[in-house]
């Protein structure tokens, strides 16, 4: 089947008006990617050569994330569907490209986002084994409101939709997926015969079953879960699907090596990439674009997006960090400090209460507790470097652009404006000064204030 050329049609022009929302439906995310990149993504792995995406009419915000998920040379093309005349006609809608000539069709929803590339595969599967159409069905004991796959004597003789089934036919539980592969050469052959006689006037994309019959060309079912049937139409079956694939992921990331003390506390990612003999204690959330080598330390209410974390880093408790930062192997970020756009070199500690921002913190170097990279002038972002080695005690502001050097150390309480050689010694903060018996004449003073009402 690898050698069989394949085009993914997507039908992803739907509305967001039983979301409650002005977003599209099928830009609703999912583990931080909207379904239709995840429907893309496993047409992908499924083997498709190139995608089709339908779309309604003015829905360019849809064009747009669609053109997002270009793969090297391979650019999904939109195809707008003007008039919503059934899902024929929108598969219909990419007849140039159908009429390219490919082996298999696989016809897919943009919003049935946890399908596994393994259930498209079967599809293609049963096409290389000379079936025509091959349809995706599934079981269940609640089968109300599913269009219902009529056999008859082991050969898929039709779809049935719920409200048009006789009371025998409603008793079945294998149930309509939606999801289809059609062979290449006869698709739109098989999409034009398709009429439009029903109470709407529509053309349904399941009659293909009925008209494949007629035709005298082999049509079957493949059963697939539940789960990859999941059409999402609500924000409560948003939320479900969300679980479905937090648990899945989950479940192969502990498969693969890492352990996730409490899986169920634990958010992941589309691209969340964690290395084997990692540890990631409870709460802990993986925004998009992270990634964590082998035998990390995570520590618990930690916070991630567009970072890497190298071998044997250690990270938190309650540590957020943001885009663009990068732990080297073997350095500690402690808990509440925040990272952004900085380098952590091998070895370095920032153990508790700093933010580092728009910096580089050297091989083995040390920052103190409260210590702050002043980055922003209200106007720009500029960069710190602190070199290897160095120091950088309690309660220091460095204000950047500055450069410190390797081995220098910077007293506690320093307000650090100007670069620091090598192996300095720098205090950045007024001498202090005592004045015997002021504390008790200011105490007193304030007291009798308070009594007088001032």
């Amino acid at each position: 089947m690898t050698t069989r050329s394949c085009l993914a049609v997507i039908l992803a022009a739907g509305e967001g008006t039983r979301m409650k929302s002005n977003l599209p439906k099928v830009l609703h995310k999912i583990a931080g990617l909207e379904m239709v990149g995840h429907v893309m993504n496993t047409a992908r792995a499924a083997g498709a050569d190139a995608l089709a995406v339908v779309i309604g009419s003015g829905a360019e915000h849809v064009r747009a994330a669609v053109a997002a998920f270009s793969d090297g040379d391979e650019i999904p093309e939109a195809f707008t569907q003007e008039e919503r005349l059934g899902t024929a006609h929108a598969v219909l809608a990419t007849r140039p490209a159908i009429e390219r000539g490919y082996d298999d069709v696989l016809v897919m929803f943009g919003d049935t986002p946890l399908v596994a590339p393994e259930a498209l595969s079967a599809l293609r599967a049963r096409l290389s084994g000379g079936v025509d159409v091959a349809i995706m069905g599934f079981r269940t004991d609640r089968p109300n409101g599913y269009g219902r796959l009529i056999e008859n004597k082991g050969v898929l003789a039709a779809i049935r939709e719920d409200k048009d089934c006789s009371e025998e036919e409603r008793r079945i539980t294998f149930c309509n997926a939606g999801m289809m592969a059609i062979a290449g050469r006869h698709a739109i052959d098989l999409l034009d015969s398709i009429g439009n006689q029903n109470a709407k006037g529509e053309y349904y994309l399941t009659d293909i079953v009925e008209v494949a019959n007629q035709k005298g060309l082999s049509v079957a079912a493949v059963e697939a879960s539940f789960e990859d049937a999941l059409g999402i139409n609500n924000r409560a079956e948003l939320a479900e699907a969300e679980a479905i694939w937090q648990s899945r992921r989950r479940f192969q990331l502990m498969l693969d090596g890492v352990t996730l003390i409490a899986p169920e506390t634990v958010y992941l990612s589309y691209d969340t990439d964690i290395g084997a003999d990692t540890v990631v204690e409870p709460n802990v959330w993986f925004g998009p674009g992270v990634r964590v080598g082998e035998g990390a330390q995570i520590h618990a209410f930690c916070h991630f997006e567009g970072a890497v974390i190298e071998a044997g880093a250690e990270i938190g408790p309650f540590a957020r960090l943001r885009p663009q930062a990068r732990i080297m192997e073997n350095a500690k970020i402690g808990n509440f400090c925040e990272v952004k756009k900085s380098r952590i070199e091998p070895g370095a500690k920032v153990p508790h209460l700093a933010y580092i921002g728009d910096a580089v913190v050297g091989e083995k170097a040390n920052i103190g507790a409260g210590t702050i990279t002043c980055n922003y002038d209200g106007f720009n972002k500029h960069r710190t470097e602190i070199g290897a080695g160095a120091f950088i005690g309690t309660n220091s502001s460095l204000v950047a652009p500055l450069t410190i050097g390797a081995g220098a150390y910077v007293a506690s309480g320093s307000v650090v404006t100007d670069d620091v050689p090598d192996d300095a010694l720098v205090f950045g903060r007024a001498r202090q000064a005592t004045k015997e018996g002021r504390g008790r004449e200011m105490r007193e003073k304030l007291e009798a204030a308070k009594k007088a009402g001032k």
